[in-house]
């Protein structure tokens, strides 16, 4: 699974609202969703593409935590700061390898000029446990 991180900032500069840094024009945002939907499309030809969903901005997540054993539960949006999961993608792939490759290519996704996010770019993957076995270290 290659597992892409986000902030409710970073979904506002997509969004085309202030305060977050340089806001993306719908040029900006199209070459995004081309670049992200040539991914896709070349790893469905290749036959690695299993499944990919992108999650709504954090203002839509809840987030539930135990206080003294009781869930307690919070609305987002969360920190300006605070990273959780933007989307993911399931491939089924020769190997750890080939999958690190795979998301590699999501360094060249286009962006505007001098446009940051509010947090150092990165991808995780990580094999799925298809067994309880396979969750030990």
């Amino acid at each position: 699974m290659i597992m892409l991180y986000g902030s409710q900032q970073d979904y506002d500069v997509l969004a085309g609202r202030p305060g977050g840094g340089p806001v993306w024009s719908a040029d900006d945002v199209a070459a995004m969703h081309a670049f992200m939907a040539e991914w896709n499309d070349d790893l469905v030809k290749s036959g690695e593409f299993v499944d990919a969903q992108g999650l709504t901005a954090p203002v839509h997540a809840r987030r539930i935590r135990l206080r003294e054993g009781v869930p307690v539960v919070t609305d987002g949006p969360y920190a300006e700061t605070e990273e959780v999961l933007a989307g993911y993608t399931i491939v089924e792939c020769d190997g750890f390898d080939r999958a690190t490759e795979i998301a590699a290519r999501l360094a060249r996704t286009p962006h505007p000029q001098g446009a940051a996010l509010a947090h150092e770019w990165y991808v995780d993957v990580r094999p799925i446990a298809g067994s309880p076995a396979e969750l030990e270290l």
